[in-house]
């Protein structure tokens, strides 16, 4: 990084896949970052407790607050005595903690609280969980300044540097034709509908070329996460539904594209690894050196983009619709997906039947605005008890 002082970091959902390797982004770059807090699920507080002392953080908390008597012996174990919160009102101060950035790693809907917390307190956001933006839209507009959020999903990401990179006037929407949106296509590419009736979710669970926790693996696989990210796209660049295209991209190494009206597609390019779009919503403005092995061009590549069977893979059209209709929809969208996810996973829903009844869902949805976290918590509530519903006595 250029810039001479330490910024200081709260990572939020430090044990997943993206807090891990945020803190990997940290600790290879103890001249820029300090770590301020950190706050998890409380299913790994071994793990938990050893980030706390390896990072000398000031504050950590466990959202399962049964958990804290454990992490509270696990950081002794290792030396470190941070202040310790539990519950979702103790990540919610850890989100609030005095810092520079606050990575929001959480999985899921539950990030939505830490989001607003963050942004609340005049803190750099970089928001890993698309699902707090998704469904509480209104809300977290209404509270981020002008560049207060800075995406850390790839596709998110390469779209902001592709409109950096066109200087003064890049981001004006007049001058954007659209916005390409890349999707891997999942380990189910190719595949028609009927092709997928048997899938498990070790299959699911096999996704090609990145290796990310296991709701967001299978939300690849359905293509629900492609459609979240197209909800996104519309609230972080403010572009119509109808400028927004998804493209299957197999080799996961063009990560977005943006097409201006001129007919020039600026595109950003690196092998699929997240470090690097984590790094740069870390450093922003600066860059951090050797967050990421770059492509090597001394090699051959073929890259190839194909696209998307809507037929198969529906989950992004009902994204548009549920995008399009606004209010309370993203949140019931995005909270049925996620009790499917756990059926699915339990064995109680069969890998097509994700989508078929978040879209049941959806549709019997009658959409209100979002305009509290109150309303947007209880549609949320509301999807899950119908998709609890509906999954009950399914099974694969």
């Amino acid at each position: 990084m250029h810039e001479q002082t330490l910024r200081s970091v709260v990572v939020l959902g430090s044990t997943g896949s993206i807090g891990t390797q945020a803190l990997d982004v940290i600790a290879a770059n103890p001249g820029g970052f300090k770590v301020a807090g950190l706050a998890a699920g409380g299913g790994r507080v071994e793990l938990l407790a050893r980030q706390a002392a390896e990072f000398g953080v000031e504050a950590v908390a466990v959202a399962d607050a049964s958990a804290v008597p454990a992490l509270k012996e696990a950081l002794a174990a290792h030396g470190a005595r941070p202040v310790v919160l539990g519950g979702p009102d103790g990540v919610a101060e850890v989100a609030g903690w005095p810092c520079d950035t606050v990575l929001n790693g959480i999985t899921g809907a539950l990030g939505l609280t830490s989001t607003l917390v963050a942004l609340e307190a005049g803190r750099t956001l970089a928001l890993a969980n698309k699902e707090s933006l998704i469904i509480g839209g209104p809300l977290v507009k209404r509270l981020a300044g002008p560049g207060q959020i800075l995406p850390v999903d790839s596709e998110h990401s390469a779209l902001q540097q592709c409109l950096w990179a066109a200087g003064p006037g890049g981001h004006d929407p007049s001058r954007v034709r659209r916005l390409v949106v890349t999707a891997s296509g999942g380990p189910f590419r190719g595949m028609k509908r009927a092709d997928m009736a048997d899938v498990t979710p070790e299959m699911a669970l096999a996704h090609p070329t990145w290796s990310m926790g296991p709701y967001i693996t299978i939300n690849s696989a359905t293509l629900v996460n492609k459609g979240l990210e197209v909800i996104e796209a519309h609230l972080l660049f403010d572009l119509g539904f109808d400028r927004i295209e998804v493209v299957v991209h197999p080799q996961s190494i063009i990560h977005s594209m943006v097409e201006y009206v001129d007919g020039s597609t600026m595109a950003q390019a690196s092998p699929p690894d997240m470090r690097l779009p984590i790094a740069l919503a870390l450093g922003h403005p600066g860059r951090v050196p050797g967050a990421a092995r770059p492509i090597d061009w001394t090699r051959a590549h073929t890259w190839t983009f194909e696209p998307l069977d809507d037929t198969a893979f529906p989950a992004v059209a009902l994204a548009r619709h549920v995008g399009g209709a606004g209010g309370t929809a993203p949140a019931v969208y995005n909270a049925a997906n996620e009790v499917c996810l756990d059926a699915f996973i339990a064995g109680g829903l069969p890998f097509l039947g994700i989508v078929d009844t978040v879209a049941k869902v959806v549709e019997e949805h009658q959409v209100t605005p979002a305009d509290s976290i109150e309303e947007v918590l209880a549609a949320d509530a509301w999807a899950r008890a119908r998709a609890a519903e509906l999954t009950a006595g399914q099974s694969r």
